[in-house]
């Protein structure tokens, strides 16, 4: 396989996989194009690369910038901006975990614990509904905690979390 093989391989995996973790396939195609690329590139070289339109480009670029996990970056004497991402895949790992606790799992902790604290009225189907989401709860924000501590590890927060939880 060579290397515009290899690429394309890359590009359409990393994007087949972002479909599966919620996010579309061009958001997770762009983000990894820049991952592997040598220098940042431009909105135009992405939809070029990509064959993907410009609208299409620009609301996936505002969405991973929202992430945190891709920026502009100014080149000079260029009038066009252009667009990198975090290389390091831990700190990539940490600002995906951040964003995803703060989208997808702190609103869920908030409407369980908003539901279990309904008032009891004693009859076994409100019991029922009080001690699932309870226990759902908890499980979710014992689950977050843990995501929090992994993310506010220094370097290598991924490798030494894993040994401690080895050990």
């Amino acid at each position: 396989m060579n290397y515009e093989e290899a690429k394309e391989k890359f590009i359409s995996t990393w994007g087949s996989l972002g479909s599966m973790w919620g996010i579309n396939k061009a958001m997770a195609q762009i983000q990894a194009l820049l991952f592997i690329s040598t220098k940042p590139l431009s909105m135009e070289d992405i939809m070029k690369e990509l064959k993907i339109s410009r609208g299409n480009t620009s609301m996936n670029l505002r969405q991973l910038m929202d992430w945190g996990i891709v920026t502009k970056e100014l080149v000079p004497g260029e009038r066009r901006e252009f667009f990198t991402t975090e290389k390091d895949v831990e700190e990539l790992a940490r600002h995906i975990a951040k964003e995803r606790s703060r989208r997808e799992i702190k609103p869920v902790i908030k409407t369980l614990k908003e539901v279990s604290s309904i008032k009891n009225d004693g009859t076994a189907k409100t019991k029922e509904l009080i001690k699932q989401t309870k226990a759902l709860h908890d499980l979710t924000e014992t689950a977050d905690s843990m995501i929090n501590k992994l993310v506010s590890q220094e370097q290598n927060w991924v490798t030494k979390s894993l040994l401690k939880l080895i050990k």
